[in-house]
């Protein structure tokens, strides 16, 4: 492993890309590039040090915000909130900690937690990273070791580049309008309002955007300038997209391909989420291609 500042890093190659990763840092991405250009966002808008400096998180036992206890087969369940600055519990706890390597080679790298702990939560998970001259692959697992059965969820959490020439593509069939608190509006998803349909190619809207999109199909088009990658995301069996994006100014954005919209623990039927007994697991992948002839769509 290399040293990044105060951080230990390990890097993957082949071909002409290049990805590090962060055990210590949440066993995110800290870099994907290829040759020298950004397919990811580094850092971009966010603090040095802050756990989302890094270019891709992981989201589990549950991804996003969570609103109040919630109830599951007859206990309610109370978290804490995890983050300076949050009313809410964010994303889990597994982007905190520290992950253990547990295998290695130039292009692969598997990593583990053996100690995820976060208000009823009690859990182990396993990500591997697998990268080709044109491609990365994340394949993100969590076995439950709760003494009872609990709703999970998971989830990808990358940055990418944005500038006035990045341009997204993908389809939904619906979208989860936010409160001012960042949680929904809508107890089920509303029809697509036509500046927020990315079925064709299009620009993002100037202004803040911070929404989840339902009916996803699990893949995503973001065309870049030449100053950027351009990129084919694809999330098989992930059906909610988050898209964050605070305004035209900001040189970054989220795509989110996660299980479950926003607050799901606290809406009817807590859509997305997956129940897992003791000893149960819950697993998904994500790739990020740049030799995909459809990245436009």
């Amino acid at each position: 492993m290399e040293k990044s500042g105060d951080q230990m890093t390990l890097t993957l190659r082949s071909g002409l890309a290049r990805a590090e990763i962060a055990p210590e840092r949440g066993g995110g991405l800290a870099s994907l590039e290829v040759g020298s250009r950004p397919a990811l966002s580094v850092r971009a808008g966010r603090t040095e040090g802050s756990p989302f400096a890094l270019a891709m998180n992981l989201l589990l036992p549950f991804s996003n915000r969570i609103s109040r206890a919630f109830a599951y087969e007859g206990q309610v369940h109370a978290l804490e909130p995890n983050l300076q600055g949050e009313p809410f519990p964010i994303h889990g706890d597994a982007f905190q900690k520290s992950w253990d390597m547990a295998a290695r080679t130039d292009s692969t790298a598997a990593l583990h937690l053996p100690d995820g702990r976060f208000g009823p939560y009690r859990y182990e998970a396993d990500v591997t990273y697998g990268l080709t001259p044109d491609s990365l692959t994340a394949t993100l697992a969590l076995t439950s070791r709760s003494a009872f059965p609990l709703p999970f969820g998971l989830g990808f959490h990358p940055w990418f580049p944005r500038t006035p020439a990045t341009r997204l593509c993908f389809s939904a069939t619906g979208c989860w309008p936010q409160t001012d608190r960042h949680l929904p509006a809508v107890t089920e998803p509303v029809p697509l309002p036509p500046d927020r349909d990315f079925t064709a190619a299009a620009a993002l809207p100037p202004g803040w955007m911070n929404l989840g999109f339902s009916g996803w199909d699990g893949e995503a088009g973001i065309q870049q300038d030449r100053s950027a990658v351009s990129l084919r995301l694809c999330a098989p069996g992930l059906s909610t997209l988050i898209l964050y994006s605070p305004s035209a100014d900001a040189p970054f954005l989220c795509l989110e391909p996660v299980s479950h919209p926003v607050d799901a623990h606290n809406l009817p039927g807590q859509p997305g989420l997956v129940r897992l007994a003791p000893g149960e697991s819950l697993s998904a992948t994500m790739t990020l291609r740049w030799d995909a002839p459809d990245v436009g769509c």
